[in-house]
């Protein structure tokens, strides 16, 4: 691990941010060229000491999991993110299909989504990252670990995770959707992947799932206007509209509300009331 070039690199990238690209608020009596040190440690979820350490030269050998946050903070691209890694002593993490590092292109995106539901996922339907009003509209959905990660192990063997939805017809799509995607992966990916394993749990404890994995669907499309039941806020219509990123086979998805709209004022108190509102079993796509 080399602390030197180690501490250089991360305090170059963060003073090439400005607090603006990624909606932070400059205020007025900011010194500092580009971020805070605090605003990079709680755009990466976590305590300021422990970045200030890091990159002070000092402390411990960050996991490679804090190293993933640090890259998603500072808006690295995949070839910086390897040369954190690299420095961190950790080497160059592979680049396998369905890499979880988010394209800072995306990223800058959902930076100027402040008052809009989006959230970035992978190809198995793991949320990576989502906007604070994705938060209060969804709730939190990144801090799931091993199959759970996935939104559809949670929707065909989690309680709760479909009642958000308005009526039964666009639950019955949603599941159609998520089999259909999970399948195109699966078929790509081999039975020995990650989508494998998740297939096989999803047969083993879902009579849906296997009625509809064995159906063969493959290109099922979602809604393009969908009805939610929100325990804060009551009744929401939104628009869902998904953004392909080919390189890194990651999907941004955003929900809007027609401009004027009841839903449209809903979606702005979400956006007021932030993380308070946020349900605990909420999680449709």
């Amino acid at each position: 691990m080399d602390y030197g070039e180690l501490s250089d690199f991360l305090r170059k990238r963060r003073e090439a941010l400005q607090p603006e690209d990624l909606g932070l608020p400059r205020g007025r009596r900011r010194r500092t060229p580009g971020l805070r040190r605090e605003e990079v440690a709680a755009l990466a979820v976590m305590s300021t000491d422990y970045y200030s350490r890091l990159e002070g030269g000092r402390g411990p050998q960050p996991s490679a999991e804090m190293l993933a946050a640090i890259a998603r903070a500072l808006r690295l691209t995949l070839d910086e993110r390897d040369h954190l890694y690299v420095l961190a002593g950790h080497g160059v993490p592979p680049r396998m299909s369905g890499d979880d590092h988010v394209n800072p292109g995306l990223l800058r995106i959902l930076d100027r989504l402040v008052d809009t539901p989006a959230q970035v996922m992978n190809r198995l339907g793991e949320t990576l990252v989502q906007t604070a009003v994705d938060v209060a509209f969804e709730g939190e959905l990144t801090n799931f670990e091993g199959l759970e990660r996935s939104g559809a192990y949670r929707w065909f063997l989690r309680d709760g995770d479909r009642d958000r939805y308005a009526d039964e017809d666009q639950r019955a799509n949603h599941s159609r959707v998520l089999v259909s995607g999970l399948r195109s992966v699966h078929a790509t990916d081999g039975d020995k992947s990650p989508a494998g394993s998740l297939v096989r749990a999803l047969l083993d404890g879902s009579a849906e799932f296997r009625e509809l994995w064995n159906a063969h669907e493959i290109g099922i499309r979602h809604v393009g206007v969908k009805r939610f039941l929100h325990p804060a806020v009551g009744a929401l219509e939104l628009h869902c509209q998904v953004l392909d990123d080919l390189e890194q086979q990651q999907t941004l998805l955003v929900f809007t509300a027609t401009p004027g709209s009841e839903s449209a004022e809903k979606l702005a108190l979400l956006a007021v009331l932030g993380q308070a509102a946020a349900p605990t079993d909420f999680a449709t796509r």
